[in-house]
């Protein structure tokens, strides 16, 4: 249930938001990649945590390249959405 309202509440901000992309802009959203350095990084502090061996500094480093990466992915998604709206 919770989950549920969390996605509902992003939904709401983040539907606001993607209402002022210009079509140009939302494809640009849309085509976003994490940068293959910091994925490598992501990638190695995953391994980390899995091992249990993440400091306290790490583990906040972690959360939020994770919290970044998710704010990335919602943000397309809005995009797609605001795109197949428009645009079919």
């Amino acid at each position: 249930m919770i989950q549920h309202q969390a996605t509902t509440v992003l939904d709401a901000l983040l539907g606001q938001l993607s209402r002022c992309l210009a079509s140009e802009s939302a494809w640009q959203v849309v085509e976003v990649r994490i940068d293959p350095a910091v994925q490598l990084r992501i990638d190695a502090l995953a391994d980390r945590e899995i091992e249990g061996l993440l400091t306290d500094e790490e583990r906040n480093e972690f959360k939020t390249l994770v919290n970044a990466a998710d704010f990335i992915t919602a943000l397309q998604l809005m995009a797609r959405r605001h795109l197949t709206a428009n645009f079919g």
